[in-house]
């Protein structure tokens, strides 16, 4: 825990080098996006200005940058852009990176743009290369440009990672965040803060459990709001307003009222607050106001304080992976849509990590109702979509038995 306490000063004079939010768009993508997906795409062109609109695609973090910036360049010309590849990359192959980062031509060409899209891979290589040592290069500038004169910033995994002014470096596991890992260069760096300096940024989010390494970051990092996307899924961010696209949803998470015991020698929070909100939603972060999708609104709101509340749900209320794929949204509807007071889950590993200074030590998590909690359900898309707002959250260090199980005796 004290780790964490001593990067927030550092991460608060890191803050002070990353402008304000521009006049325009970011489109924030949380991996995994799909070709089809034509709600994400054609959004980003429309954005950008509609057909014709010139896009430049950076395939930077790309393990694979010719390859990764073709398709990207193909998705976005079937639906109108004009997209070009900028050849700034580390592992372009037969091209002289410095030479490409630095030549007028190109900084001219995305200057000249109305959008910039950020393919997935690697985010440290596209701070390594636009933002070395924490200062901006003139390449960098000229995607600052796009953005304050109206255009559009779109980013997918990797891509969206960046998006925040400060973000994951390498944090792959969960579990060893929550434990205290927490090294700046290693798991945490700057960001280049397309979202403003307010807002911290995840994605591949539900799919991996990463609420268990947004808590400890957020807290870490001094941020009070943070938004955790989706694969597939989108949230389009102008000014403070919030817009989800795509096949699911993003965790909004709020920790403006949270708590945590200082004597505790783990990571713990008190009265975090949880919203998740389905495509469709939008959300005013300045308001806090939420205006659900208009095929939700059509159904009756689920408000447990309500007289005429009818849980649908049972109410088995302990979840064995807290950190599961979609588990966290699971929960969350659960406690909204079922007679429990609270639903509990935990985060632990089976089988310790060798470098895991502390093999026995997991977390609960405990979901509970609260003034607020509200929320809508709609099978009109196909899906069984909840938007639920304001659920609390509590999360504690216990200590896990190993073995947890032992088989049982042959009679």
């Amino acid at each position: 825990m004290r780790s964490f306490l001593s990067t927030c000063l550092a991460a608060t004079v890191l803050a002070l080098t990353v402008p304000a939010q521009a006049q325009g768009t970011a489109i924030v993508i949380g991996g995994a996006l799909n070709l089809d997906n034509d709600a994400v795409w054609q959004r980003i062109v429309d954005e950008a200005g509609g057909a014709g609109a010139r896009i430049a695609v950076f395939a930077t973090a790309a393990a694979n940058p010719e390859r990764s910036a073709a398709q990207i360049v193909a998705a976005l010309n079937r639906r109108g852009a004009r997209a070009e590849a900028v050849p700034v990359a580390p592992r372009l192959k037969q091209a002289d990176l410095q030479d490409n980062l630095n030549n007028p031509a190109l900084i001219a060409q995305v200057a000249a743009s109305r959008g910039v899209f950020f393919s997935g891979g690697a985010q440290e290589l596209i701070v390594d290369t636009l933002q070395p040592k924490g200062e901006p290069t003139a390449m960098l500038k000229a995607i600052r440009q796009v953005l304050a004169g109206g255009g559009v910033i779109a980013g997918t995994s990797a891509g969206a990672a960046v998006m925040s002014r400060m973000m994951f470096r390498d944090a792959q596991d969960n579990l060893q965040i929550l434990k205290g890992r927490w090294r700046e260069g290693q798991e945490y760096d700057r960001g280049l803060g397309f979202v403003g300096p307010d807002l911290f940024i995840d994605q591949h989010f539900l799919k991996r459990g990463r609420i268990g390494r947004m808590l400890p970051a957020m807290r870490a990092l001094g941020f009070t709001r943070g938004l955790g996307i989706e694969e597939n899924s989108a949230a389009v961010i102008k000014g403070s307003a919030v817009e989800i696209i795509g096949a699911r949803g993003a965790l909004l998470v709020d920790l403006s009222q949270a708590s945590s015991d200082a004597r505790q020698p783990h990571f713990n929070l008190r009265g975090a607050l949880l919203s998740y909100l389905d495509r469709g939603d939008r959300h005013d972060l300045a308001s806090g106001v939420t205006t659900p999708a208009p095929h939700k609104v059509r159904e009756a709101r689920i408000d447990p304080t309500a007289t005429d509340y009818k849980p649908y749900l049972s109410s088995d209320g302990y979840v064995l992976d807290i950190l599961g794929d979609g588990t966290i949204v699971s929960a969350m509807a659960q406690l909204l849509d079922s007679p429990a007071p609270e639903v509990r889950g935990l985060a632990y590993r089976v089988r310790a990590r060798a470098d895991d200074t502390a093999p026995d030590i997991g977390f609960e998590f405990r979901l509970y109702k609260g003034p607020g909690l509200v929320g809508w359900f709609s099978g009109a898309l196909g899906g069984e979509d909840y938007t639920v707002l304001g659920a609390r959250l509590d999360v504690t260090p216990v200590r896990v038995a190993s073995p947890l199980y032992t088989p049982l005796p042959v009679n």
